[in-house]
């Protein structure tokens, strides 16, 4: 998995944090898939892991991804098991590259990037907000160049603060994202709700990464509830979600 593969070894600073992200489609409760994240240090780095399974729990997708070079900016490697699609970045000789992988059939393509300042690579949204949140706290609005592996471009997007709301019972800060372009009233905002006391991000409504079964990415609401998440998962869930089979199908997603 081009050095990004999970190494279960006894260098492991604290235990792994799993918490969960319930997938519907739109505004109804259509459960359409889940995601389990496992958030560790291994070799003196933030470590992530990320497994997929349709309703039925097989597992479809599954994604690792290393805070380096940056919280923000971190290494990943992202693949569906569905058709083999793969996508990705890493660093090699301290030069960032992306690399996408459309089909199993398909070669892989890969691309060197310059990575700009306040740029955002996958997950590292979530450590972008965490990083300037008194500045969307206050008010302001921001912009950070998101990177679109598919497109081996960054698009700036814009991320500001609506209201503060409950949501799913918790006391949230609303955010809302959009392109900062002269187009972006043509394209479909992303809403976020973040804990307040916490940072933690409570719920995602809009585009998301996962496609359904006509290869378009759905329009979800993903909801990551405090029920679901457990402070000291053991090894052996980690050892379990890196050696699943992606033979899930999830039928029935538009």
């Amino acid at each position: 998995m081009f050095g990004l593969a999970v190494l279960f070894c006894t260098d492991r600073a604290l235990a792994a944090e799993r918490y969960e992200g319930l997938a519907y489609a739109g505004n109804d409760n259509h459960l359409l898939y889940r995601e389990i994240h496992w958030r560790y240090f291994e070799g003196g780095v933030v470590q992530h892991l990320v497994l997929y399974r349709c309703p039925d729990g097989k597992a479809f997708a599954r994604k690792r991804l290393r805070e380096s070079p940056s919280a923000t900016a971190p290494d990943f490697d992202f693949i569906d098991g569905r058709d083999g699609y793969r996508e990705g970045v890493r660093t090699r000789g301290g030069k960032r590259e992306v690399y996408v992988q459309k089909s199993r059939d398909a070669s892989l393509q890969a691309k060197a990037i310059p990575v700009a300042t306040y740029a955002v690579i996958d997950a590292g949204f979530d450590a972008a907000v965490r990083k300037r949140w008194q500045e969307l706290a206050g008010g302001s609005a921001i912009t950070i160049p998101f990177l679109l592996p598919s497109r081996f471009t960054f698009l700036p997007l814009q991320l500001t603060a609506s209201k503060r709301d409950r949501t799913n019972g918790e006391a949230t800060q609303q955010l809302q994202m959009s392109v900062a372009r002269w187009y972006g009233f043509a394209l479909p905002t992303i809403d976020l709700a973040y804990a307040l006391n916490d940072h933690r991000l409570v719920e995602f409504r809009g585009i998301g990464t996962i496609r359904g079964d006509k290869g378009r990415y759905l329009d979800v609401r993903i909801e990551f509830p405090a029920a679901g998440m457990a402070p000291n998962a053991p090894d052996t869930e980690l050892a379990a979600a890196d050696a699943a089979p992606l033979d899930g199908r999830c039928v029935g997603t538009p």
